[in-house]
């Protein structure tokens, strides 16, 4: 029998007033500020043994490069879009007080992620294999492949990692996620130096401490999920409800994968078509110089989408719709103010930009000329980030796959290709076309957005909690 409860009070709506927003963006700050931390220490986890293999070896460095590019597009960014759907499902339980679901829902979700596991670890097994086959160096094929094999520990502890930190973020728990993370920084760096140059493990090393660092977040945030009172309310008993949520699970997890897969994959092959052209080597850096830039401020905009997704999930579960719109406003704000502050600032730096990354003059002075194209995309990027963070609180995951899928396959990369290669604009070109595929992203969720009827979302996401419950 479905509860009784109202799906929606008639007294949320209205017009917001500004101390309602204000409210609100105190909410949105102490989820989004801490969330940048997280996904910034989640981030070097991978990056840091890259830097230091560098000082290693050079094959070394270019082996690994390949290995967690190759990694990253058909295994961590796939379990990262999955887990994505419980940003929906989770979200919306605990706005809705069924608090018992969000344990349920984590528990399904770290059971199916599992099973994905296994076939990315088969394919990762014969990394070396696919490498030699598409024309890679056969040394470096090698080296790569035994990174990966070394990597397929980390794959396991990653997918409870994601369903752990969606769990937590959901109930807006951010400080154990943060106390966590900076604490396996802390223990991933002097392990992986220890690994690579004292035990002189060189890619094996950098991918085992990949992995024990994994298991140490995972550890560290499981013992504050079983002992802290704050869960105490969300910590379901395992049961056979947890099976009954496997396909509700995956109804959101695979569009969730393809909304991120998709965006996520398009940047790969840009830079691999960098190749291509003439002079391969100058296009293919500055376009990674454009593509690391542009990545390590998307951890910014991704957690104000985090931000926006835990409290438009919660209230829409919640059944109030109003609130809803006012947390969109309120991400909005700080998000437009933080971006338009980035890009100016990388803007003023467009002349030493590229020094950070290269010595060499022509580097420099591409990276100085392609830097105004890089803050407009660092403008349009934050924008789409944001607003895919609200389709995930809403469960409009499908909406997004196609959303990217149309941006970034009929429009971006088209564009990108013309204009690299026909018109030869060459790298610039080629960014010019992801720009265009991003800002016809951000026009479409934008449009969406604005089109929403968020009162039927409030009471989609009430069915949807409430069906089966007796």
């Amino acid at each position: 029998m479905e509860s009784k409860e109202p799906l929606v009070s008639r007294s949320e709506f209205g017009t917001p007033g500004w101390r309602a927003i204000a409210r609100e963006l105190n909410g949105v700050n102490r989820i989004a500020l801490p969330m940048i931390l997280v996904t910034v220490s989640q981030y070097v986890l991978r990056v840091a043994p890259m830097m230091m293999l560098g000082h290693f070896s050079e094959l070394s460095l270019s082996s690994v490069s390949i290995a967690i590019s190759l990694s990253n597009v058909t295994g961590f960014s796939i379990i990262f879009g999955m887990s994505s759907a419980l940003e929906t499902l989770c979200g919306q339980a605990y706005g809705a007080k069924q608090y018992h679901r969000v344990g349920t829902f984590t528990y399904g979700a770290i059971i199916c992620l599992f099973l994905v596991c296994l076939p990315i670890s088969i394919l990762w097994i014969y990394t070396d294999k696919l490498l030699i086959l598409i024309g890679q160096d056969h040394s470096i094929s090698i080296e790569a492949g035994k990174f990966t094999i070394w990597l397929i520990p980390a794959l396991f502890p990653y997918a409870i990692l994601q369903s752990l930190v969606r769990y937590l973020q959901t109930q807006s728990l951010i400080l154990p996620m943060f106390l966590s993370s900076i604490a396996t920084l802390c223990f991933h760096l002097p392990i992986c130096w220890a690994f690579i140059f004292k035990l002189n493990l060189g890619n094996t090393g950098a991918a085992v401490s990949i992995g024990l660092s994994y298991w140490f977040n995972v550890i560290l945030l499981w013992l504050y999920v079983k002992y802290s009172p704050s869960c105490n309310r969300t910590r379901a008993p395992f049961s056979k409800d947890v099976f009954q949520t496997v396909c509700e699970f995956f109804r959101f997890a695979i569009p969730s994968a393809l909304m991120v897969c998709l965006e996520w994959w398009s940047f790969e092959i840009v830079i691999l078509l960098a190749g291509l052209l003439p002079r391969p080597q100058l296009e293919t850096s500055v376009l990674s110089i454009c593509m690391t830039t542009t990545s390590l401020h998307y951890h910014i905009p991704y957690s104000f989408g985090a931000a926006s997704s835990t409290r438009v999930s919660n209230e829409l579960g919640a059944g109030k719709p109003q609130a809803a719109r006012i947390a969109l406003y309120a991400v909005l704000i700080l998000s437009v103010a933080e971006f338009i502050t980035a890009s100016a600032a990388l803007y003023g730096c467009r002349y030493i930009l590229g020094y950070a990354f290269s010595d060499e003059k022509e580097v420099v002075d591409y990276v100085e000329e392609i830097t105004p194209l890089l803050c407009l995309s660092i403008i349009i990027d934050s924008l789409g980030a944001v607003l895919s963070g609200v389709a995930r609180g809403c469960g409009w995951q499908q909406i997004g796959a196609y959303v990217n899928l149309g941006a970034y396959y009929l429009v971006g990369i088209p564009v990108a290709f013309v204009l690299g290669f026909i018109v030869h604009l060459k790298g610039k070109g080629l960014w010019i076309g992801m720009v265009t595929g991003a800002t016809v992203q951000s026009f479409l969720f934008s449009l969406i957005t604005s089109l929403t009827d968020w009162e039927k979302q409030a009471m989609e996401a009430r069915e949807r909690i409430f069906k089966g419950i007796s």
